[in-house]
């Protein structure tokens, strides 16, 4: 008989997972996914596609309900756990019903970050996180709305390209000195920032909001060095915070993120996190590509096999508002280490590849982001680079050429 593993979240990590266990584990477990949003799994990284027009809603999902039922998957979604009792082994939802598991897997995701200033209970502030936040973001932008979006990271920048496409006057403000600080160098992202105010998108850095005025809905934005912008609505999406309270409130360690160990288990046996909400070796990643390493190494644990997740080389491989970025390992450059640098600023092109040892140790594209892949290759595989260094800023299909002379 299948042991019943169940997964609360239905996001991209939980979807992994299953087709993980598919791969791995086929007939091993009875597959319960549980999922707040009332929708099948979809990729949450295209909703500003979705938002600019470029795609629709029902093409981001990421398998059709076919595929979850040929895998023997129960899906229960529009279904919030409203508590896990660890002693007896079982979920409760919003309703009432219990479900009992063997074992249970967290993949709750985050929720996105308000900001605790004046005004941010006004009528038309928004938030932009997933699939309902999108429909609302439509609709303000097919009225011509001003908007102003709080937040020049992925998430902020994402909205702001999205609402401009789709009408909307949009003014971006960022409480940094450049747009994805985390992600980028200065030269990045001083080219981003220009890329971005060429599609009609006004950029303000160093901009704190001190509140938002209007009497029963948004009229303005007020800046702490006194500068005001006129605004119909506020998009909030300044970060995110991972979805611990389950978890917590059942006794099971949290930091920042739910704690994990190398095989993503919690401190309750058998029961597991993996994606945003997870805090491995004291890191919440809050990206794709880890979520899906985690997927991977969890699989081959419950599958009986010796995995473990060591943590993930960080990258960033997107378009950012129509433009190409990518970052990866130590881009910044630490102390010993040697730069690369290739700047088109009117062409709207710049590259920088950082080298430690003799090795790719760190990689930053924006515009042309075609070799992305092949430098994470190199990053991630610690490869000596003697051979193509002179070579290699000028794209893989050169470097191999050179190699093989």
């Amino acid at each position: 008989m299948s042991e019943p593993l169940v997964i609360v979240g239905n996001g991209m990590a939980a979807a992994r997972l299953v087709e993980e266990l598919a791969r791995t584990a086929l007939g091993r477990y009875a597959i319960a996914v549980i999922g707040a949003e009332p929708r099948l799994a979809y990729n949450r990284v295209l909703l500003s596609s979705v938002l600019a027009g470029e795609t629709a809603s029902h093409d981001i999902e990421l398998r059709p309900a076919q595929w979850w039922r040929d895998r023997g998957v129960t899906l229960k979604y529009g279904c919030a756990v409203s508590e896990i009792d660890v002693g007896r082994r079982e979920l409760r939802i919003e309703n009432d019903e219990s479900i009992a598991f063997s074992k249970l897997v967290l993949a709750t995701g985050s929720t996105p970050l308000r900001l605790n200033v004046s005004g941010a209970d006004l009528a038309g502030v928004n938030t932009f996180r997933d699939s309902r936040d999108v429909d609302l973001l439509l609709t303000l932008a097919a009225q011509k709305k001003r908007v102003v979006v709080v937040g020049g990271g992925l998430l902020g920048l994402e909205a702001a390209y999205g609402l401009a496409k789709a009408g909307a006057e949009v003014a971006l403000i960022h409480l940094m000195d450049r747009l994805m600080e985390r992600q980028l160098d200065a030269p990045a992202a001083l080219l981003l920032k220009s890329l971005v105010e060429r599609k009609g998108i006004k950029v303000l850095l160093n901009a704190n909001t001190a509140r938002i005025h209007g009497e029963t809905r948004v009229e303005g934005v007020e800046l702490a060095d006194g500068r005001r912008i006129d605004a119909d609505a506020v998009i909030f999406a300044a970060g995110i915070r991972p979805n611990v309270a389950l978890a917590r409130d059942a006794g099971i360690s949290v930091n920042r993120g739910i704690v994990v160990d190398d095989h993503l288990q919690t401190a309750a046996s058998e029961i597991y996190a993996l994606g945003e909400c997870a805090e491995h070796r004291g890191t919440c990643y809050g990206l794709v590509e880890p979520a899906y390493e985690q997927a991977r190494a969890l699989a081959g644990h419950l599958a009986g096999r010796a995995v473990a997740y060591e943590g993930s080389v960080v990258a960033t491989n997107l378009k950012v508002s129509g433009v190409s970025v990518f970052s990866a390992g130590d881009f910044t450059g630490a102390e010993g280490t040697e730069a690369i640098v290739l700047s088109d600023a009117k062409g709207g092109s710049y590259k920088k590849l950082v080298i430690s040892a003799g090795r790719l140790t760190g990689a930053v594209l924006v515009g042309d982001a075609t070799d992305a892949l092949w430098y994470l290759e190199l990053i991630r595989g610690r490869a000596p680079i003697a051979r193509i260094r002179k070579d290699m800023m000028f794209g893989r299909s050169l470097a191999d050429r050179s190699e093989a002379a």
